[in-house]
């Protein structure tokens, strides 16, 4: 499975494994956890990708002050299934049908921002 974008004069082909690492990247982006605890399969169905990510999602602990998830677990899901098909689509021009997200368990780390 490659992906092909043309451009005027040419095309160019992006092979599978970069394809899958693009969409583990904006995958794990999107749950708010590290690209290495992603995993994502990828299948072409008539034309289009099919990806199955399987990766925790950051949850922010009981009591913790500061930065609180957005939205219940499923509204943040379905925004993530979208923000991959957006980014992956912007990234590298596949075409992703279906986003199926399997939650292997909740990351309760406190994320740090660098200033």
């Amino acid at each position: 499975m490659t992906a092909a974008v043309t451009a005027d004069g040419g095309r160019t082909t992006i092979a599978a494994r970069a394809v899958r690492r693009v969409v583990s990247a904006v995958t794990a982006d999107a749950l708010d956890v590290a690209a290495s605890d992603v995993s994502v399969e990828l299948d072409d169905h008539g034309g289009e990708l099919h990806v199955t990510a399987r990766a925790p999602i950051h949850v922010t602990p009981l009591g913790e002050s500061g930065r609180r998830s957005s939205g219940t677990l499923l509204e943040r899901l379905s925004t993530a299934q979208t923000t991959i098909r957006t980014r992956c689509l912007e990234l590298t021009g596949s075409s992703i049908g279906r986003v199926d997200l399997r939650i292997t368990g909740a990351d309760l780390r406190e994320r740090r921002r660098v200033s």
